[in-house]
């Protein structure tokens, strides 16, 4: 049974360390969404508090197969419904690039620990956003594969037809060789240079101007690029929250008093969710994969911003940032697609492939990093 690693930060701590982890594997902290057989996962909730998995996850147990370690679990948003990791049952996450700014999440405690070196990788999971968002809040690498291609057994589900498993790291090169120990069969891409590549500049006026800029100078590096349009996906929101609904609808309606005021009063929004708004929903997203189906068979990538803005401050009212923060990410889980997010030019960079395009995804990032 782990115990919780305090920190230097004066927030709380950023994970459950496990000081019997294998010594000379490669360290690799564990978001606490996903099962690690012999130690406390929790999934961020106060009804998970002494839960000991007997089996790991899946994704857990191809890693460390591969040679690494499992150093510790990370601390999260309460069931992963949220984007700054203040945690009301473990503490909130501290963001050790700027101890005065929200570290992201749900997988805030992966990033963290990423930007303190307490390890060399870390497994998030994505729903709207949760590798990414905090990627981009910590400074490091985050990437949400094609939806599926990870397998998402032993992780505690969100939304199930939204939520990815994925690598977060410090160099794009560590995330393709977790992804390769993730995937049977997987490659790494060859590419020798942009050059080889069409991308797509979407987004960049729509973000603030030094972050539109930096999507810009990214994109100079293909010399193929265009300027691009696709609606943000808020139209689908309904079908994410209808699926919350369904993971919590039992639990929710015994003891609401066992969750947080902030998934609880986010959980009572998803119950409200009508079967006509889910319907609608539905037919929306296939009309937007329809979108950037489209999109994808005039270019190879699409180049973003992450988010429209710098991390909001550490204490800031999740229920006020979220729908503004999740506004780039949240699409690609709509549709599936992978998206690699990036720190360049003193931002994130999202770099953004057709479902499939993991190997290039990742290539095109390790050139432009």
């Amino acid at each position: 049974m782990g115990y919780l690693l305090r920190t230097a930060f004066p927030a709380p701590s950023i994970f459950l360390a496990r000081p019997e982890a294998v010594p000379g594997g490669r360290a690799l902290a564990v978001k606490d969404l996903l099962d690690t057989a012999g130690l406390v996962t929790t999934y961020g909730s106060s009804f998970f508090r002494d839960h000991v998995p007997a089996r790991s996850a899946e994704a857990v147990i191809s890693l460390e197969a591969a040679g690494w370690a499992t150093v510790g679990k990370t601390n999260l948003h309460e069931f992963a419904y949220g984007i700054t990791s203040q945690n009301p049952h473990y503490g909130w996450v501290p963001n050790p690039v700027d101890p005065d700014r929200t570290p992201g999440g749900s997988s805030g405690g992966s990033a963290a620990a990423l930007a303190i070196g307490a390890a060399e990788g870390a497994l998030g999971t994505d729903s709207g956003g949760s590798i990414r968002i905090p990627a981009a809040c910590c400074g490091v690498v985050g990437f949400k594969p094609t939806h599926g291609l990870v397998s998402a057994s032993g992780s505690f589900p969100l939304a199930p037809t939204f939520d990815h498993v994925g690598p977060m790291t410090r160099s794009v090169a560590t995330c393709e060789e977790m992804l390769v120990a993730l995937v049977p069969g997987h490659e790494p891409a060859r590419l020798e240079s942009p050059a080889e590549l069409t991308v797509g500049v979407l987004w960049a006026d729509a973000a603030e101007p030094a972050i539109g800029a930096a999507v810009k100078r990214t994109a100079e590096a293909f010399p193929a690029r265009q300027r691009v349009e696709l609606p943000d996906a808020t139209a689908i929101g309904p079908v994410f929250m209808h699926e919350v609904a369904e993971i919590h609808r039992e639990r929710f309606a015994t003891s609401p008093e066992g969750y947080g005021d902030n998934v609880r009063t986010k959980l009572g929004r998803c119950l409200a969710v009508t079967d006509a708004e889910y319907d609608a929903a539905l037919r929306r997203r296939r009309d937007y994969r329809e979108q950037l189906a489209d999109l994808f068979e005039r270019i190879d990538l699409l180049i973003t911003p992450t988010l429209p803005c710098p991390p909001p401050p550490a204490a800031v009212d999740e229920l006020a940032v979220r729908e503004q923060l999740i506004r780039f990410t949240f699409p690609f889980n709509a549709t599936g697609a992978p998206a690699l997010a990036l720190p360049l030019h003193g931002t994130s960079v999202q770099l953004v492939g057709p479902p499939g395009a993991d190997a290039l995804v990742l290539a095109a990032g390790r050139a432009l990093a």
